[in-house]
Parts: C-alpha cells; structure tokens; sequence
C-alpha cells in the first residue's frame, strides 16, 4: 500500500478522524496500532520482527545503561559495543551480505576464477530498514552520553522506532529532539491539521506529475543505453537528478505534511539542494538528517577518538600544524563518505556515487579554493558575484550529476561507459530537433514536465526566503484557496495515477 495509493489516502482519513476523536491520552497508543497495521498492509508481515527486534534490543541496551554507575565505563562501552552490533549486524546480514559476496566474487574473477566461488541469498528486507535503525542507534548513543533519558515504557520507545511515515523514506530522528512529541495529547489544530494536508499535495504534485514522468524519459536512456550517446546521456542524467530531487524531497513533503497534521513535527530533510555553490554546501541542504546524523555519531566520535588523535599528532609533526589537522580531517571524512556511501546499498556504484566521489570533490574544493579566490582577484571578480555565483551553482550541479549517474546506472562498469559514451560524441543539436521527443515523452507531455519544473523551480526561488505556505498565508482567503485549488486539480489532471498504471515506489524507500 505506497503513500500515493487511493487505499492509502482512504486509510490515513479514516485514521485522522479516530485520532482527534479519540481521548488524547490514548493518542500515542493509537499511532502505535496504525503503524503496525501500516506495515502488515504493505505486506511486510513477518518482516515486522525485524524492527521489533531491533526496538527490543535498543530497550534492553539502554535499560542496562540506565542501571550502570557512570564509574562503570567499561561494563557500559560493553553494553553499547552489543547493542551496536546486533542492530548493525540485522542490517549488515538483510541489506549488505550479497553486496561482500558480490565483492568477493569479482575480486575472485580478476583473479582469473571462471566461477562465482561464493553464491548470492535472497532475503526479504523490512520497509525502512536503514532509517529505522539509524534513528534507534542515535536514541542508544543519546543514552550512553547522557544526552537522552532512557525510555522506561518498551510500547513509546516502539512507536518512535515504527512511526509509519518514518519508515518510508525518513528523515532520520534524534530521539533527543523529536521523540517527546510522539506521546504528548494533540488537540484538533484546523490551521495545522490544514496546513499538513496542503504540504501534502505539493508532494504530491512533485511525485506524480513530475517525478514519474522524468522516470520515462530517463529509463528510456538508462535501459538502453548502449544506442544513446552525447548530450542524449547528459539530458538523461540531469533529468534523473530531477527526477532524484522531486521524488524524495516529494515523499519528504507528504511525510511531514502527514506528521504535521497529527501535530508531529519532524525534521526537514531538503532546503533547495541544487542552489548550493558547491558540493559541501549541496550536502547541507540534501538528506539534512542523514548528513546531521554521520556527523554526530560517525565523524566528530573519530576525530575525537584515540586513533584519529594520534594520526593527527603525528601529520602536525611531519606536514605543519594547519596541514596536518587538514590531512587528518580529510581521512576522517574518508571513513564519513564511505559509511554514507554503504548507508544508500550494497553495491559499489552507491559507494562511488553517493559516497567516494562526493569525498574526492569535497576534498579538492578544500585545496583548491585558494588559488580559486586568487584568480578570481586578479580577474576582479567577486566571489559573491552574479557570474561567479551561477558558475559555482552549475559546476555543482554538473558534479552531483556525475555521481547521479553512477547511482542511477546498473553497475560501475555501465557508468564508465555511459560517461565515456557521453563524453565521446557531441552532439547538442538534439535540444532542439525534437530528437528528444523519442524518449518516451510526447509534445504535450514535455509541456507538462517543463511547465512543472518551472513551477518548481519558482516556488524554490521564493522557498529560500522562508515557507511558501506562509507567504500564501498572508494573501486574501479567495486567492489563497484559489492556489491550492489549482495544485490540487494539477495533480488530479496531471498527475501520473489511475487504473492501470502503478507509481513507481519511491527511489529512497528501498534504502
């Protein structure tokens, strides 16, 4: 049952109606009940032992830390090393095993093995496996470090870890900062619950009127692409970076427009990403909670940690204060790229293109910005100037892509040949030949996904000054609705749904 179903949109209705008519008390119960059925109705089944599990060991863990003396470090380094490793280690054997065997299979062929020396399993992986259990490991490590208090009742600490919207996509909670409001009494809040509903249909446009039709066109590129080369791969990507953005930053939307309207403020995953002047600041501005979260509980622990103390001692001796701390902060964020790389699956192409690649990128930013700001002075041009500033926007655009296409793309091997292809042939004129309208998408139909994304990138221009909803808000109540009312038929016109055709699921629920 996917989030843009008609199923879907009957069963959050009916279990908004019996959440604000309900006793308050009994609120956070309720949720409890929804998310469980939630799960059973996507067919999860007996896959909700696996987050159950790992909710039960995160309650264990953190119940045994509660009753240790702070004296005890050793005992509770213990506690918390177990209760890391089960969770991890349900994670590792659902979503990464296949990617060591992969690994351990070409690396046995190269070799010279004619055979897989190891065989491939199957298993069935629960909805959100990586975002639930990232956002339970951050509820121990608040704990441990005494940022948290431990959750005495198992059934609380059970709705944080299976919250339904959370499990689709994100975003990734701290427990700290987010959890309280899970079991607090809501009363009925018509601007709020409104609000929510009106966020919802923005993601709901983003999904089904843009994001699905972008997947034509760049699956028509991507599943042939052996006959395309040239600017027909470059167009694919750019669209799939589209397509990337509107589909997770859309399910984002429904997401908190749905925990908004049950009085649940969740953290905001996106603030218009392809603004960003470079890649650093890109990933400020994408999957925020996923880079908050690496950075509290995977890059700040290392740099702090006795290793990284010592290697950063011993750079400073050899390469200069300033350099060496800049060496060993680079090979920190190398173990930080990697782990995010990993986080998004078990296959190299996710490690380069969501991972290692933005590494190398960041890392070259550092070093090469001087002699950037250097030429930029003696050609007297201001690095917050129109044309310096739009520069720096497309290199990082064009920088994402790459690594799009690596994430996107069936394997590493096809990536380097598409990039080759693309690179190899020039040929530009078929942005206005009409040779893109071979790609699956007709006239009218590229009308729609153009019209869409100016659309969109109108509402992001204005998003950078504050909520557009709160700028509607302000407007005369007739010119309000008459807005919403337009999104709303846009998605009931355009929107790709209906009889016969499935939405595809999102692109980040498989994470």
């Amino acid at each position: 049952m996917g989030i843009t179903s008609f199923y879907f949109l009957c069963f959050f209705a009916g279990m908004l109606i019996v959440y604000y008519s309900i006793p308050r008390t009994f609120q956070w119960g309720f949720l409890l009940l929804c998310s469980v059925s939630y799960c059973l109705l996507t067919g999860q089944g007996a896959l909700i032992f696996y987050p159950l599990a790992s909710v039960a060991v995160c309650y264990t863990g953190t119940r045994l830390l509660s009753k240790i003396p702070a004296q005890e470090e050793k005992k509770r380094r213990g506690i918390l090393a177990m209760t890391i490793l089960v969770n991890i280690g349900i994670l590792f054997a659902l979503k990464y095993v296949n990617f060591f065997i992969n690994t351990a299979n070409g690396a046995a062929h190269l070799l010279g093995a004619s055979k897989d020396p190891l065989s491939g399993v199957d298993f069935l992986v629960p909805l959100g496996i990586s975002f639930y259990t990232f956002s339970l490991l951050g509820y121990v490590f608040d704990v441990y470090y005494g940022l948290a208090a431990y959750q005495e009742n198992a059934l609380k600490l059970a709705l944080y870890g299976l919250y339904f919207p959370n499990l689709i996509s994100g975003p990734i909670l701290k427990y700290r900062e987010h959890a309280e409001q899970f079991f607090a009494p809501h009363a009925f809040d018509y601007r709020q619950v409104t609000r929510g509903l009106q966020r919802m249909v923005w993601g709901f446009f983003k999904k089904l009127v843009i994001a699905e039709r972008l997947g034509v066109l760049v699956n028509t590129v991507y599943g042939a692409y052996e006959t395309y080369d040239g600017a027909y791969i470059w167009v694919a990507t750019a669209a799939y970076a589209f397509q990337l953005y509107t589909d997770f930053s859309g399910c984002m939307d429904i997401v908190l427009g749905m925990s908004e309207s049950l009085g649940i403020a969740l953290p905001e995953n996106f603030q218009t990403p392809f603004f960003s002047k470079s890649v650093a600041e890109y990933w400020r501005r994408w999957h925020i909670t996923l880079g908050v979260w690496m950075k509290d509980y995977v890059f700040y622990p290392l740099l702090r940690s006795r290793l990284f103390t010592r290697i950063n001692n011993k750079l400073k001796e050899k390469c200069g204060k300033k350099r060496g701390k800049q060496y060993a902060t680079f090979l920190a964020m190398f173990v930080l790229w990697l782990t995010v790389g990993i986080w998004h699956g078990g296959d190299w192409k996710f490690v380069i293109g969501s991972g290692l690649l933005h590494w190398c990128y960041i890392v070259l930013e550092e070093l090469l910005t001087p002699g950037f700001s250097g030429l930029l002075a003696r050609l007297h041009l201001k690095v917050e100037g129109r044309f310096v500033t739009g520069f720096r926007i497309l290199r990082t655009f064009f920088l994402v892509c790459v690594g799009d296409l690596f994430f996107r793309a069936a394997s590493v091997g096809d990536a380097f040949r598409m990039l080759a292809k693309a690179a190899g042939h020039c040929n530009p004129e078929i942005l206005w030949n009409g040779s893109l309208l071979t790609l699956g998408l007709d006239g009218i139909e590229t009308a729609i996904t153009v019209l869409s994304l100016l659309v969109l990138w109108a509402v992001s221009l204005l998003g950078r000054k504050g909520p557009v909803r709160d700028v509607i808000a302000k407007k005369p109540l007739p010119l309000r609705w008459f807005l919403w009312y337009i999104l709303l038929f846009a998605v009931i016109l355009f929107g790709c749904y209906g009889p016969g055709y499935s939405a595809t699921e999102f692109i980040y629920q498989g994470f």
